[in-house]
């Protein structure tokens, strides 16, 4: 006897459908899966049976064959067990349903029959209600965040006894729904505040800038001096994620098994840091079995490097195509997946080895070749698609001891939201969400300066020599700084700000 069933699996961040065909024939007893499974399916034939036997079925002792359809694509993860055990109960005629077509069954088995978690739910039930099928049958942990899908029925099972009952018809069991309306605009809680931090106006002034753009930043200055407590407020300041950018970002973290259970979506920005011995493939993505790296699990978040010049030198370099293209890619000899990678790098470093150059209150001792050498670890081509650079010095007695309050990060987050409100409406025909993503063309539609701003910029450029790259840098961010200030046109103290935040390409990385 022949049955079909249908399932999915997936392919770097998306999903595509499987035809699980299973055919009963004469023989002597045999289990064997065909259509380019890995070692996990393939270990499926053990689970398979011995989740059939102790559901209360019987496991067929004739010959067995599986084909996992299309052929020619290789099959990944545990994800299958489920549709392959449905397939051969349907074929022994112990389940016999008409509506089996208009579902994808999708779980592990355990050995006692157990639906366990898998990866990628949601990307499962965005493909499966793309195929047009009726609904996707999941293990319970994964129908939460399946269920922001709309369209489609998500059946939260247990067990493989309650899937072959749900499908008999002898049981009903409740769709999961969620109201996609209700998961986004609670005002985020964070522990930290831009309010905890004395001192360093100019930091926080370049911050929000950044926050309001998405621009890359890198924060240079000496040990203690506040750089990574003002990186890990920084979320504190961005805006809300919009309901499409949310169901992005939980893609990944779905695909990648990170989606914690109690959660139906991710619906904060993401904040990575990843420590200094990260390797390319943890960084960028990638391994024998793909999945995102540090770069697309900070997709619409800050990605903070520590220590910026600790980091490998190949490292560092695996940033400058994803900063580029906002994508990774990762090749392989049969395939090739990408993975979303919008996102905002923000890095710290000291000035020197010791960290102390330039400081007003400690010597320097590094020699001049050291410092050079700590100084090219950072290549040229990376530190040009950085878009502000900050100074972040040590705060002196007065600064400590001060009472003086600072601005709390509710105030500057009110500022950013609505400089990104201004760059959503100037954008919304395009793909574009903000001016960090420029490209040329836009640049110069949208980034205008009078005679008088334009003379100004050319003079820069000459004295300090920056690159045809930090040009465009520069404009982006006075376009930044005029919307922060609600203006339309970019004026000359726009301008004159944005070049302050290159100014680091001439007096300390050069």
């Amino acid at each position: 006897m022949l049955s079909k069933v249908y399932s999915g699996t997936l392919f770097g961040l998306d999903a595509y459908g499987v035809e699980v065909e299973v055919n009963l024939a004469n023989g002597l007893p045999a289990f064997i899966i065909v259509g380019l499974p890995d070692t996990a399916i393939q270990e499926s034939k053990e689970r398979v049976r011995a989740a059939i036997t102790n559901s209360e079925f019987e496991f067929p002792l004739r010959r067995l064959t599986v084909n996992l359809a299309p052929a020619n694509v290789k099959k990944e993860g545990p994800s299958l067990d489920l549709s392959i055990a449905v397939g051969i109960l349907a074929a022994t005629g112990q389940l016999k349903s008409e509506d089996m077509d208009q579902y994808w069954l999708v779980g592990e088995l355990s050995l006692t029959g157990e639906v366990r978690k898998v990866s990628g739910a949601l990307s499962l039930a965005i493909a499966a209600r793309k195929a047009g099928k009726r609904g996707v049958i999941l293990p319970k942990e994964n129908c939460r965040e399946a269920s922001i899908v709309e369209g489609i029925d998500i059946i939260p099972v247990s067990n493989l006894l309650e899937v072959s009952e749900f499908l008999t018809g002898k049981i009903e069991i409740e769709r999961i729904e969620t109201a996609r309306g209700s998961l986004l605009g609670k005002e985020s809680k964070f522990n930290v505040d831009f309010l905890d931090i004395k001192g360093q106006q100019h930091a926080k002034r370049a911050l929000e800038i950044a926050a309001a753009g998405s621009h890359n930043s890198l924060m240079v200055g000496p040990p203690g001096s506040g750089k990574t407590m003002l990186a890990k407020r920084i979320p504190t300041i961005l805006p809300e994620m919009t309901m499409d950018e949310a169901v992005e970002v939980t893609r990944v973290y779905s695909v990648a098994g990170m989606l914690p259970a109690d959660k139906t979506i991710v619906a904060a920005r993401p904040f990575r840091t990843p420590h200094h011995t990260i390797s390319n493939a943890g960084l960028a993505g990638g391994g024998h079995h793909p999945r995102p790296g540090e770069i697309s699990l900070s997709h619409r978040g800050v990605l903070f490097l520590d220590e910026f010049t600790e980091f490998s030198k190949s490292v560092l370099q695996v940033l400058r195509q994803p900063l580029e293209d906002k994508e990774v890619v990762i090749s392989r000899a049969t395939s090739t997946l990408t993975y979303p990678a919008s996102f905002m790098l923000i890095g710290a470093m000291n000035p020197c080895p010791c960290g102390y150059l330039g400081d007003r209150s400690k010597e320097c001792l590094c020699p001049t070749h050291k410092i050079q050498n700590y100084r090219n670890r950072i290549s040229g081509p990376l530190l040009d698609r950085v878009d502000i650079q900050i100074e972040v010095p040590r705060l002196n007695t007065e600064e400590i001891m001060g009472g003086k309050k600072s601005e709390c990060s509710k105030a500057i987050r009110k500022r950013v939201q609505a400089a990104r409100t201004r760059q959503n409406l100037r954008f919304k025909d395009s793909e574009i969400t903000c001016n960090a993503e420029m490209n040329t063309r836009d640049i110069k539609k949208y980034c205008s300066v009078d005679k008088g701003s334009l003379e100004f910029l050319e003079n820069a450029i000459e004295k300090l020599g920056f690159s045809a790259r930090a040009y465009d840098r520069i404009l982006k961010i006075s376009r930044t700084i005029a919307d922060i200030d609600s203006s339309e046109n970019i004026s000359l103290g726009h301008l004159m700000e944005a070049v302050q935040y290159r100014s680091l390409d001439r007096n300390i990385l050069n």
